[in-house]
Order: structure tokens, then sequence, then C-alpha cells
């Protein structure tokens, strides 16, 4: 049977159109020069970590394109001039924009019957690793925040602040869950100052931030020898010896990195990456979590008995519409901070404007407050006090005023009773509290059987009693 060329050369097109498509989505960096030195394959990847697009690389010649230190050679360049192939090397260089990257490189020359035809790198991008480490370095000495500093006089707010006060007593783990915006880390920079651990060092890291294949280093460490170029460097853990740590965001972790964290906490010991040998380290945890750590449970966001082991305490901070009693002295304390740093001479905000950002639900809590008054200040001139047109234009055109929501007090009433601008959210959760309230009494707060009617576990039936203050 004879073959059909036409055939044959669409199958190469689509095959070549398959390499391209699975080139740009691995998750590492590819990088071929030809024999000449010039670039012929460059992935989306390999742009990313370089900061380049296509144009600026394909066709050129590798060292016309990016600068190297005096002292250190490209490794695609040494694989193609000397057929060198080198693994897990190290390497630092710029590109043409000046910008320094930092990348762990496999290179390795292409053959062609016996002869170099070309050169192929493949990277992993540790830039943001290098950076990461040099700022928790001077993170450790900026610890500023204490209770003092947490504004609120609401009865929810003074409860989680009572119950934080309480926690600085031990070096027990502690959850602190909360929506986005609501202060988590002001409060667990509050609770280490509080604390006997005051005196060393403080240390956060946001998990989300940082890719899964650079986690693990940043955590414990490496040793030298782990890749060529590696150095003994400390990870965060040994970083805060002595002191605390908080993890940002623990339901961003890897499931795996979430067993050795398990792992440190029950053992009290780290293992470099690339070490033979585990360390000892004496490290208060401190973990946030911006949903309900049940729901991250029951979907493999968060292990099981790493929840358990990190929920020893507990801390809900309340959202910003729940709390909307402290409205007023929020806003004035960011008054105050932008009065400083505006040189501003800003008195406060009028009555009327102040009925405006009640209404409002403050998806985003404090944090939005504030970028609110913020934005609100960089618009005014000399004015003593901000009005209801000094607010942005989405709030003037999102709420009206109505003198009938104002109560005996010359505060709108929705700031006490919510009324009808609570969110299905909210209204869900007091649905729940009261069932959960009513099972608890109709079985004489027994909570292995309120559990069992519930269908739920004893943990999560006591994580929502510890919620709902029952």
């Amino acid at each position: 049977m004879n073959s059909n060329p036409t055939k044959d050369i669409l199958s190469l097109s689509a095959m070549n159109e398959l390499y391209k498509d699975l080139l740009d989505k691995v998750d590492v960096g590819i990088h071929v020069i030809n024999e000449k030195g010039k670039t012929i394959i460059y992935n989306k990847k390999m742009m990313e970590i370089e900061s380049m697009e296509g144009d600026d690389v394909l066709d050129k010649n590798l060292l016309d394109v990016f600068k190297f230190h005096d002292k250190q050679n490209s490794t695609l360049v040494q694989a193609l001039k000397e057929g060198k192939s080198t693994k897990h090397v190290k390497q630092t260089y710029f590109n043409n924009k000046g910008k320094e990257i930092t990348t762990i490189n496999d290179s390795f020359p292409i053959l062609n019957a016996g002869k170099i035809t070309g050169a192929v790198e493949i990277a992993k991008d540790i830039t943001q690793l290098e950076h990461i480490i040099k700022e928790n370095v001077l993170r450790k000495q900026n610890t500023k925040f204490t209770f003092d500093q947490i504004i609120g006089e609401s009865d929810v707010i003074q409860s989680v602040i009572e119950e934080s006060k309480r926690a600085t007593r031990t070096s027990s783990s502690v959850l602190i869950v909360g929506e986005t915006g609501t202060g988590k880390e002001l409060f667990a920079q509050s609770i280490h100052n509080g604390s006997n651990r005051s005196g060393a060092s403080f240390i956060s890291q946001n998990c989300a931030a940082i890719p899964d294949s650079l986690m693990e280093s940043l955590l414990f460490g490496t040793k030298k020898g782990a890749f060529t170029g590696a150095v003994d460097r400390p990870g965060l853990f040994e970083q805060a010896d002595g002191g605390t740590l908080l993890l940002d965001e623990i339901n961003s972790l890897d499931p795996s990195l979430q067993a050795k964290l398990l792992r440190v906490i029950q053992e009290k010991t780290i293992r470099r990456v690339g070490d033979m040998k585990d360390k000892e380290v004496d490290v208060r945890i401190i973990a946030t979590i911006n949903e309900d750590p049940v729901d991250a449970v029951a979907n493999n966001r968060l292990r099981k008995d790493l929840y358990y082991r990190l929920s020893v305490v507990t801390l809900f901070i309340p959202p910003l519409r729940e709390r909307k009693k402290d409205l007023s002295l929020l806003s004035q304390r960011f008054i105050e901070k932008y009065n400083a740093l505006f040189q501003m001479d800003v008195k406060k905000i009028s009555e009327e404007a102040m009925h405006i950002l009640y209404q409002h639900d403050w998806p985003g809590n404090v944090r939005e407050l504030e970028h609110t008054i913020e934005g609100t200040m960089n618009l005014i001139m000399d004015e003593k006090i901000i009005c209801v047109q000094d607010l942005p234009v989405i709030f003037r055109k999102k709420y009206k005023m109505n003198e009938g929501l104002y109560s005996h007090k010359g505060m709108p009433a929705i700031a006490e009773s919510g009324g009808d601008s609570r969110s299905l959210r909210d209204k869900v959760a007091e649905a729940e509290k009261h069932y959960i309230r009513q099972v608890l009494e109709e079985n004489n707060n027994n909570i292995s059987h309120t559990a069992k009617i519930l269908g739920i576990s004893r943990q999560s039936l006591q994580y929502r009693m510890k919620k709902f203050g029952l």
C-alpha cells in the first residue's frame, strides 16, 4: 500500500503544533540554541522567568541578549562550546533590561552523529526565593503591632482581643480564622509581642505567594551540595528559632508540604533540603486561613490532622459588617494616619458621609475601609471635614441618604440591626447558629448526641459552637 504524502505532511505539521503546545504548557523554562549560539526555542515559562518576549530572544545570539557576572559563564553556552552537561546548577544573570534573574539549570549539548549541533537548557526560577529570603531578614526587625493598636469597642472584637491575650501565656499553635482584610496578621504580631518570645524573631510568610517547588527550600532551608551552587542556608523555621513563624493562608500550602509541616510541629525538628540530619527548632506556629477550616478540610485544602494540630487555640476575627459599631473609630484612626503621611489636617467625617459608609457591607473588611479613606484624602484639598461629595463615586452612586434610617443616637440604625443589607452568607450563618443552639438545648448540651443528630463530627460541632459563641 502506498503512503499518502499529503497525509504525512499534515501529520508532521500537526505533530509540530503539538510539540509547541506542550513546550508552552510545561512548568519549567526551556531554552534551545543552535550551533551558532542563536536561540531557536524559547517557551512561555522561560519568558516568564526572564521577563522577556519571544521577539527579544529568538534568532538572536544568547550573549548579545543576556549578561553574566565576570566570573560566571552561561551553562548553555558551555554545553554548546565544550559539550559539557551540567545538572542542578544555580546561575544568576541579567536580562536585556538589567533585571537580575536566578535559576537552577540543567544544561546539555544536542548531538547529531557525534557532532554538537546545539544545546538545551531546562531552568527553574528561584529569583523569587532569593528576594523573599532577603525580605524576611528585613521583616524580622519590623514587628510593630500590639494589642493596644487593635481598634474597636464592639463586643465581638473585644472578645477576640481577650482570647488572644490569653494565648500569649503559652507556646501552643494558634489558628486565626478570618476573611481577607480583617487584620489577622495584626493579631498574630500582637500575640508574639505579648508573649515571652517577643525578644526573638517574628517571621511571616504567605503560603499562596510562593510556588510549591520553592516552598520546601524556603521553609526548611538548603544544605550545601543539594544542587550545584547550593549553599548552607537556613529556612524560615531556623530563622524563627526561639520566636514565632506566621504561615498565612495555610490552606494554599501543598498537601505534601502540609504533611512535612505536621511532622516538624510534632517532632520539633527540621531537615534541610539535601541534608541527612535533623536539627531541633523551638518555633511557635501561628497559621491563618481565610475560609471556614471545616470546609477547607472537607475540600482537601487542609489536612485534617494538621488542622487539629494547629487549632489548639482558634481565634475567629469578625468581618467588618459584623462590627459596624467600630466604623467611626476605625475611620478616625485612618484619618489620623493619612493626615501624618499627607501633611493634612482633616478633623473628621461628616454625619451624612458616615451614614453612607454604614450602609456599605465592606466585603474587603478593614483593609477596604482604609483604602477608601486613603483614596478620599488623595482627592480633597484643604477641607477639614470629609463630606458626602468627597467620598468615592461608587459610594455616592450606590447609596442614597434616607433620614428615616437614623436612630435616636444619631447613628444609622442599619449599623445596629444590619437591616436588609445582610448577605445570604450572614443569614445562613444565623439560621445555622439558631438550629445548633436548639438541638443542643434539646439534648441537654450533650455534644456527642447533638453532633450525631446534626450529622457532623464532634470536632466540627465544637468548632461551630466556638465560632458562634455557643
